[in-house]
């Protein structure tokens, strides 16, 4: 249905209106150079049972077209967008959903007295409060980590300077200069109205005049629940100015989303289900794994807060030390060994710091057992947020003397283990489009050649190369890769370990000896756990938990030579 809404000002708002009177009640406020039509794919995604609401902002689509330049200030904007709210749900708060432009006027008319109690929460979409930008980008100067992330948006925001000055942008959208510089950043955007993009021009014209950063009052708090979706390759508004708020919006939830600037129309399904999400969360239903990843500020509880943790080989040393960090931290666990008792232990210890864990009989080495045990965690858990590949085997002993079984077990588990666990959750993990963690365990071995632990070196070596050259494949799809190198940490392996050669009465001895060398180094599986969550916390490519792995790891890189000459000389 189509109606009109008559502002106080004389201009008339073309509104379209879908869905029954008294169902819950979606506002959508488009952008520039679009009008309301930009929201037509997102619409047909929308779930059943809402009422559904778009809007030619003035000066768009089939709406006025003021000739004042004043008519289009923020104030002016914020005054249509409650006029239209009151006219179509005069007695319950309305959910909106803006881009661009239409996030920039409901941000303002949140930050005045416009909309006070007429929304229930608001999910924003490349488009910043104006207030806000303008103190993001003066504080950022001061802060030398913000600086490049400054200079980055200034560059972004470049055209908005040629919008401001008079004629040449008029020019530029009838001749078809401004589409064909469009097309070539978005090349499946539509052209927009012309009529629609020249009036628009006054939208920065209004409100970006000199000395408006200066004088922009700061803004009240926004208090209503807050969903930024920020498109991560969006070439104008940067993901930091849109989501570093938590400051200034208390219930805030960002979600970092492939696509550009219009993915609301190259990709409305995942516009549609976020947004549906979070009002439907705000409406009273469960709040979701999403959501909960999504909540920023005061809202979590914990670090990883939601998250959902995968640990292989979980039930003991590393895996278990960084399945309890992960749980003090508020992440829920799946945790896989093939150690059934140890794995029910650490089960227990984690449900005791208050979040859920799942626990699977898994080798890590069978193909078949982890495409099993990867398809029922998506399945019955989710996607998960972090995949710590952990599970590992220990093998001293020369070359000469490791038998072709010994190899093949020592790769099975440590190098297959680690690549089926990579290469089984990470499309999951794409294709989910909001990010995620792999952290695989490799060892100080990896780039330290070892006579006495030659094959264990050479299989943490293709682990820590198989890191690092995915991380490099999946660095715009926003999952992260970190390889841990620990040293020497007492976690219980050598009790497993080994020794190629050499009778089970030797074996024995070699274990205790390298036993009582691993305790009296004191360095526990905790260490290695902490520098775990930091290297997903800060997205690092490799860390080095103990001393002699940071010193080893400098050593191999700037003296390889004399690494060489020591090794020679045991």
């Amino acid at each position: 249905m189509r109606t009109t809404v008559t502002t106080s000002d004389g201009v008339e708002l073309s509104v379209r209106v879908r869905g029954p009177e008294q169902a819950p009640t979606l506002v959508c406020v488009h952008g520039y150079p679009d009008n309301a039509r930009l929201w037509d794919g997102v619409l047909a995604e929308w779930p059943d049972g809402w009422r559904v609401i778009t809007y030619d902002v003035r000066g768009a689509g089939s709406s006025d077209r003021p000739r004042d330049r004043d008519a289009y200030h923020l104030d002016r904007l914020a005054e249509d967008l409650r006029e239209v709210v009151d006219a179509v749900s005069p007695g319950r708060p309305v959910h909106l959903l803006g881009h661009d432009w239409g996030s920039i006027q409901a941000w303002h008319a949140l930050e005045g007295p416009w909309l006070d109690g007429r929304v229930a929460s608001f999910t924003s979409i490349s488009g910043p409060s104006l207030a806000h930008a303008f103190r993001w980008l003066r504080a950022g100067w001061l802060r030398p980590r913000s600086a490049a992330a400054v200079s980055s948006q200034l560059v972004r925001s470049s055209y908005i300077g040629f919008f401001r000055t008079p004629v040449l942008p008029e020019l530029a959208w009838r001749t078809g200069v401004a589409t064909a510089l469009v097309r070539r950043r978005e090349p499946a955007e539509p052209a927009p109205v012309t009529a629609d993009a020249v009036a628009g021009l006054d939208l920065y014209r209004a409100n970006m005049r000199g000395g408006q950063a200066r004088d922009r009052a700061r803004p009240r708090p926004v208090t209503v629940p807050v969903q930024v979706l920020a498109p991560r390759a969006d070439p104008f508004v940067g993901v930091p100015l849109q989501t570093e708020l938590e400051s200034w919006v208390p219930n805030l939830r960002v979600r970092r989303i492939p696509g550009s600037h219009w993915v609301v129309r190259a990709d409305p399904a995942r516009v549609a289900s976020a947004a549906a999400e979070f009002a439907a969360y705000v409406e009273g239903a469960a709040e979701t794994r999403a959501l909960k990843r999504a909540r920023r500020g005061t809202l979590r509880v914990g670090r990883f807060d939601g998250r959902l943790v995968v640990v292989t080989g979980g039930a003991n040393g590393i895996g278990r030390a960084t399945a309890l960090a992960f749980a003090r931290e508020g992440a829920d666990l799946v945790l896989a060994d093939i150690d059934a008792s140890a794995l029910a232990e650490t089960a227990r210890a984690v449900r005791d710091a208050g979040v859920t864990v799942v626990t699977h009989h898994v080798d890590v080495a069978d193909a078949g057992a982890m495409e099993r045990f990867v398809e029922e965690v998506v399945r019955d858990c989710g996607v998960p947020d972090v995949v710590v590949n952990n599970a590992g085997i220990g093998l001293a002993g020369r070359v000469l003397d490791t038998t072709e079984d010994e190899w093949r077990r020592l790769v099975d588990v440590n190098f297959w283990g680690v690549l089926h666990g990579c290469r089984l959750f990470a499309p999951h993990m794409v294709e989910r489009g909001e990010g995620g963690h792999l952290v695989n365990v490799a060892s100080m071995a990896a780039y330290l050649p070892n006579p006495m632990l030659p094959a264990y070196s050479t299989v943490k070596a293709a682990v820590l190369m198989l890191s690092e050259s995915l991380r490099a494949e999946l660095a715009a799809t926003d999952v992260g890769v970190s390889a841990v190198c620990p040293g020497f940490v007492d976690t219980g392996i050598v009790g497993a370990t080994r020794f190629a050669g050499t009778d089970e009465s030797e074996q024995e001895r070699r274990r205790q000896r390298a036993q009582r060398f691993y305790t009296a180094r004191k360095a526990r599986p905790e260490l290695v756990a902490r520098d775990v969550l930091r290297a997903v916390e800060e997205d690092l490519p490799v860390v080095t938990p103990t001393v002699e792995a940071k010193a080893a790891r400098l050593a191999a890189r700037w003296t390889p030579g004399l690494v060489r000459a020591a090794l020679r000389r045991r």
